[in-house]
């Protein structure tokens, strides 16, 4: 399923913390509702993108520096399996 992701700050972080609390939105990038709110922080974001999805580095790296940028990071019509949407809890029709 292609999705638009985006993220926000969801808690108090130290400035130079390695891990930002955060709230992952996940909503379906063809406009149709079912928007869904995934709380995590960066590390483990970071982590499933690098292990369940085949962005480029490159696309991770900036995904990464803009997390602490307010508003937060985006990324748009990423392609994610049903399974890894599944395990966050999303449920796929």
């Amino acid at each position: 399923m292609r999705v638009n992701l985006s993220t926000r700050p969801s808690g108090r972080s130290e400035s130079n913390a390695a891990t930002i609390p955060l709230t992952l939105t996940i909503r379906p990038a063809c406009g149709l509702p079912g928007d869904y709110e995934y709380p995590t922080d960066s590390a483990a974001l970071l982590r499933l993108l690098r292990q369940r999805t085949d962005l480029p580095g490159y696309v991770l790296e900036g995904f990464e520096k803009n997390l602490r940028i307010p508003p937060g990071a985006r990324l748009l019509g990423v392609e994610l399996s049903e399974s890894f949407l599944t395990d966050i809890g999303y449920f796929v029709d």
